[in-house]
Order: structure tokens, then C-alpha cells, then sequence
């Protein structure tokens, strides 16, 4: 190919141009629907972590968007008063005060212009921000001290453990991690407050006994600010039993309003007339059979519960009223796309509103539309405005705060059917130029979960990346993957080496079978549940040149008891299924060179499985000839590598590995890292 006619090159053929791209996240509508805020993360100068500033986008469409907020700490939630004035989340440094406050405070910028201004402190912070409709309630959880009855005890109970030095944390129930952080010893509380005459929201803590009941717990707060549903883990040794409670904001009463054995509730929505909450309601998994969910809504007075959309056989999640009540706005994963979807409370008739190829996250109901953001394999995250009752439409594109990059290749997906009769399809990402004349390296990349599916645009494991690079990218949607209902998933589930392995491989054979896939120069990468995969791969099948297995899971028996759900994860991984599935009893059929990583700070899958999958490796490795396999440690990432320069390294590593094993390159250490 000629220089004339080589593809320009792209923010992809970059990583340095890559990490500086930003990033859109969230979106919030004002009560009266004339205002949108979304969040975009930015490089900082130094290049070593991302900045979240809050953004302002036309509902109309028609003016740009606008930045409302510039820190070095950046800012987080947000959610609006209903005169519009804007609340938001920060650790930057208040400037009335002379405290060094190292945790999120509550600020307010107001509609009509001004300075932001902090209108709320606690010691130990402040999240899970959300504001009443109508009366303008504030309420948010903050991490609190067992043993403080007041903001100036948790504030000396601090004090007292950073003087000394004091990190231990006693427990007595689980669990004891999450994901990348430990619990304890401080726990969440809800308090409650409305602005005042002096410009300060007063919180009460409407919490103090809630102990470990509130960790992760979502919640909401009625149009009118009485009320607020919260889930509520409910104490046991061993295992969460998440129900739904009603706390009364003005005296702090409360009172269960479902629980339901081998049950959970998520995700509570009240409606706008304050008289039934909207939930997702889940079984607990087994051996044998995967989650069941459904949506319900549930009387406030009488807790009495019914189905909604009983035959529709997908997941609901970001689920919102219409602002007459009339509706649920949910979005679900749909055959490798993600829709929006209206569903009448008083029928339960699902209405498709989208019929992107897309994906459509944070829809937001306000009036007659419906507001998201849109995502894609072509595209990160854009605003985007949706009528709320017409049925598969394309949404329009608002102005968002950044334009979309140019990407170095080309999309399209492909589809199988395998010996069940099931189809399983994938995308597929290829290079501008891959043809038959010169065809692709193709890398098989798995996703994790494992219930979720490659729908959306990722900046952890982006294909555009490794297509700029001249490989072909497969995301394919096995068994237990979402969006192709229950009976997709159940295929998989306690099936993971056998029937979710064979879906992968299915439809791994019949890309290669494309012009444009160069069959003999094939890779596998997975991180999860997709380096599970890997490493079943890796231990079942010779035919890949390389394998890259990222926060795995190797040896299921220690896995269950070591991550931070093993409530979860015991009830499935038994004996019977370890001695079947468990990819460290076939270590010694790898042949294939891996390229294992892992961060010291991952919770979920602990550092012990990447440990003991290296080491089983270099145990078994010829002690002639080369070394192939390699090891990525992070000392400080957690299951996702999300510094910018780590992740700078992860992808430098990554290629240098595959170059050196699929395209024949000599091996080159990242400068880096030696």
C-alpha cells in the first residue's frame, strides 16, 4: 500500500493520544426539563489520573454544550433543586473554610449564575446523592462510625485512628470487601435535609442502628420528600437478604416494606404520586438454575406486590417513572444492543422506544421525551433526546460536550448456530484494509460477568485499539450472556467449560472462515469471567499462538471462599462443578504461551488466583529454550486498570506480547518496565 493511500492515522494508532481522549459519564434533567448535566473525565496536566467536570447540554439540540465546573479535584454526583440550581459532589477545598477536607463535600451552583458554594459537610463524606422532586428534600448516605452519635464524635473517632495510625477494622459478619475497597470500620447512613435561609443543608442522620444493613444499597426519595425506600441487607453471618424499607424523613420511623426468602429487591423507583415503589426482584442463583428476574411494583401502604411485563424475558435496569406515573422507563440489554424500553404500569405492555444499533444507557423521562446516552462499538457515550411513547425509533443526537473520534477500522457482526440449535453472535472489528488479498490476525476477546454482553463502547478493552494495530477483534455473546433471555443464559449456567466454551469456539470458526481473518495468526484475551475462559482455553485447546488471561479466575475452589461475594458464588460453585469446570486441573495441557495480569488491589477476583496461575505455569515450564509465558503485576489496581498510565502499559504489554507470538516480532519489553 502506498503512503497516498494509507488510512490517516487515528487517536487508536496513539496511546498517548488514546489516554488523553475524554470521557462522558452520567445524565441528569432539571425538574422543569430545561437543563441537562452530564460529567466528562479529562486528563490531567500531569497525565496521571482523570478529572470529572460537570457539563451543560441543550435539551433542544440546538446550542453547544458548555463546561459549568473546573477543579484539580474534580467533581461527582449531581442532581438538581427544583428551582434548577445544581448540587454536586467534590473534594476540592472550600474556600470558607479552613479545614483540609480530604473527602466529598455537598456544593451548589446556582441556576442564575454565580459561584459554587459548599452547603453540606460530614466527616466521612458524602454520596449517593438524590433530591425530592417537588419539595426539594436532599439526601445522601455518608460513612459513619458504629459508635458515633453525632458528626463531632465521627470526626474525633477519625482523628484518634489517623493520629495512631490505626487501620485495623474488627469484624463480626460479612462481607468484609468490595470490589476494590475494604468495609468497615466506618459504615453507610442515610441522613436528610433541605436547604435552609442560610444557605446550608442540616443533615440528620435517620440511620444511626443501619450498621452493615446499607452497603451498596440503592435507594430513592418520594416526590414530596416523606419518604425515602432504601434496600436494607439484612443481618446474617454469611449472606446478604436484601429487602426494601420505608423510612419516614420527618421522624426516622421504619418499617420493612417486602421481604421475601431466597429473594432480593434492587433498584427501588417511587412513583411520582408517592403511592407505589417500582423494583427489580431477583431469586438467588443455584447449582442448577440461574437468577430469575422480574419487575414488580409494590404498594406503599399495603406492600402488596404484582408483576409487571411477566412474559418480557429480559433485565431491567436504570429504571424511571414518567413524570405522570403512568410508565416505567427502563433500559435492557437486547441481542448485542442495549434498548430503552417504556413499560404501562397498568397493562404491562413493553414498548420498544429504540432501534439503534446501539447501546442507550441513563435514560432520564422529562415531559414528553426521554433523554439518554448513546453508545456504541462506533461511538463512546453521546447525549441524545428520544420521544417517550413512539416505538422503534433512531434517537437524536444532541450537542454533547465532545465530538466522536475517528476510528481506524470498520464494525460488522456475524452469527452461528450451534449443535443445540441456539444461535450466539459477535461483533467483529476490522481493519480498513483486511481483505482476502491480506487478511487480518483475528483476536478472540471474552467478555466477563459473565451475565452482561459486548454492547458498549469500553475504554478498558477497546478493539479499536488492537484493529489500528492490523488485528481483526471478535467480541462474541456466548451462553449466559444478557440480552437473549433467560433460556440464553441457563445454557451456560454450571456449563461454563463445556456449552459456554463450545459457543466460543462456534463462533470463533466461523469468523476465520471470512476472507478478511487470517485463520493461521489467531489470539484469545479475556479478564474475568472472560480470563476464566482464557485459562480454559489455554488448558483444552492448542489452537491459539497466544493467550492473555487478565484478573481470572484459575482455581474455582479457592475462588469461591476468597472473593468478595463468596454468598454468591458458593451456592454455584460446588464440588461437582469445581471437579468439572475448574480450569487449574488441566494445567498440564498448556502449551499455549499466556500473558497473566492482575492487581494486587482486586477483591473480586483476589490476587491469589493470578499468583497461583503463575506459578502452576513457571512449575510446569520446559527448563530448555524460551520462557514464554509473562506476568503484569500492579501492586495498586484493583480488577480494572484505571490510571492512564497503567493502562498506557497494560495495552504496550498486551501488543508487545501478541506482536512476539501471532505476528512473529522479536520481543520488546515496554521501555517502562525495564
Amino acid at each position: 500500500m502506498s503512503d497516498e493511500t494509507q488510512t490517516p492515522p487515528t487517536p487508536f494508532h496513539d496511546l498517548d493520544a488514546y489516554i488523553e481522549l475524554p470521557r462522558v459519564s452520567g445524565l441528569e434533567v432539571s425538574p422543569d426539563g430545561s437543563r441537562l448535566v452530564t460529567a466528562v473525565a479529562s486528563l490531567n496536566p500531569d497525565r496521571t489520573k482523570y478529572v470529572t467536570a460537570l457539563w451543560e447540554v441543550d435539551p433542544g439540540g440546538e446550542r453547544p454544550a458548555r463546561r459549568l465546573t473546573r477543579s484539580a479535584k474534580g467533581e461527582g454526583e449531581a442532581a438538581f433543586l427544583p428551582n434548577g440550581d445544581l448540587l454536586f459532589t467534590s473534594a476540592r477545598p472550600d474556600p470558607d473554610s479552613k479545614d483540609d477536607d480530604e473527602v466529598p463535600l455537598l456544593w451548589l451552583l446556582p441556576a442564575a449564575g454565580g459561584e459554587a458554594r459548599v452547603v453540606a459537610k460530614l466527616p466521612g463524606g458524602i454520596g449517593n446523592l438524590t433530591v425530592a422532586r417537588e419539595s426539594g428534600t436532599v439526601v445522601v448516605t455518608s460513612a459513619t462510625f458504629p459508635s458515633s452519635e453525632s458528626a463531632e464524635d465521627d470526626e474525633a473517632k477519625r482523628k484518634e485512628r489517623k493520629d495512631n495510625n490505626v487501620s485495623a477494622i474488627l469484624h463480626d459478619r460479612y462481607p468484609v470487601r468490595h470490589w476494590d475497597h475494604d468495609l468497615g470500620p466506618d459504615a453507610p447512613r442515610i441522613y436528610a435535609g433541605v436547604l435552609g435561609d442560610d444557605d446550608q443543608i442540616e443533615l440528620r442522620d435517620l440511620t444511626p442502628d443501619a450498621g452493615h444493613a446499607l452497603i451498596e444499597a440503592g435507594l430513592d426519595v418520594s416526590a414530596d420528600g416523606s419518604t425515602i425506600v432504601t434496600v436494607w441487607n439484612a443481618p446474617d453471618l454469611d449472606r446478604l437478604h436484601e429487602t426494601l424499607v420505608v423510612i419516614d424523613t420527618a421522624t426516622a420511623e421504619r418499617r420493612t416494606l417486602i421481604a421475601e426468602q431466597d429473594r432480593v429487591f434492587v433498584q427501588p423507583a417511587i412513583s411520582p404520586d408517592c403511592s407505589k415503589v417500582a423494583a427489580v426482584r431477583g431469586s438467588w442463583p443455584t447449582e442448577s438454575e440461574s437468577p430469575v428476574v422480574t419487575l414488580v411494583v409494590i404498594g406503599l401502604a399495603d406492600g402488596a406486590v404484582r408483576e409487571l411485563a411477566v412474559d418480557w424475558d429480559r433485565w431491567p435496569t436504570g429504571m424511571r417513572w414518567t413524570p405522570d406515573g403512568s410508565a416505567l422507563i427502563v433500559t435492557a440489554d437486547e441481542n448485542g444492543r442495549g434498548r430503552v424500553c417504556r413499560i404501562d404500569v397498568g397493562t404491562g405492555v413493553v414498548t420498544t422506544l429504540t432501534a439503534d444499533d446501539a447501546a442507550v444507557t441513563d435514560a432520564v423521562p422529562s415531559g414528553g421525551a426521554v433523554y439518554a446516552l448513546r453508545t456504541s462499538y462506533l461511538t463512546p457515550l453521546e447525549p441524545v433526546r428520544l420521544d417517550a411513547t413512539t416505538p422503534g425509533q433512531h434517537a437524536s443526537a444532541l450537542q454533547g460536550p465532545l465530538p466522536t473520534p475517528v476510528l481506524p477500522g470498520r464494525l460488522t457482526e456475524i452469527e452461528t448456530t450451534v449443535s443445540d440449535g441456539a444461535t450466539v453472535r459477535a461483533w467483529l472489528a476490522l481493519p480498513d484494509d483486511a481483505s482476502e488479498d491480506s487478511p487480518a490476525p483475528l483476536l478472540l476477546w471474552v467478555h466477563g460477568g459473565p451475565l452482561s454482553s459486548w454492547n458498549a463502547w469500553t475504554w478498558r478493552w477497546n478493539p479499536w485499539l488492537a484493529v489500528a494495530r492490523g488485528y481483526a477483534v471478535l467480541l462474541p455473546d456466548p451462553a449466559l450472556s444478557t440480552g437473549y433471555g433467560r433460556d440464553f443464559i441457563q445454557r451456560g449456567w454450571a456449563h461454563w467449560g463445556t456449552t459456554t466454551f463450545t459457543d466460543i469456539m462456534a463462533v470463533t470458526d466461523t469468523a476465520e472462515t471470512r476472507p478478511e481473518i487470517d485463520a493461521d495468526r489467531t489470539a484469545m484475551m479475556g479478564g474475568s469471567f472472560g480470563g476464566y475462559m482464557a485459562n480454559w482455553i489455554a488448558g483444552n485447546t492448542d489452537r491459539f499462538a497466544a493467550i492473555v488471561s487478565h484478573a481470572s479466575l484459575w482455581a474455582l475452589d479457592q475462588f469461591a471462599s476468597t472473593t468478595d461475594g463468596a454468598y454468591f458464588w458458593e451456592l454455584q460453585l460446588t464440588p461437582d462443578i469445581v471437579a468439572e469446570h475448574s480450569p487449574h486441573l488441566h494445567v498440564e495441557n498448556i502449551t499455549t504461551p499466556m500473558l497473566v495480569i492482575h492487581g494486587d488491589k482486586d477483591y473480586r477476583v483476589p490476587i491469589g488466583e493470578g499468583l497461583r496461575l503463575w506459578r502452576d505455569l513457571v512449575k510446569r515450564a520446559p527448563r530448555d529454550g524460551e520462557f514464554k509465558h509473562r506476568f503484569l503485576y500492579f501492586p495498586d489496581e484493583n480488577h480494572w486498570i484505571l490510571t492512564p498510565q497503567h493502562a498506557k502499559v497494560w495495552y504496550d504489554t498486551v501488543f508487545a506480547f501478541l506482536d512476539h507470538h501471532v505476528l512473529g516480532k522479536d520481543w520488546q519489553t515496554p521501555a517502562i518496565l525495564h
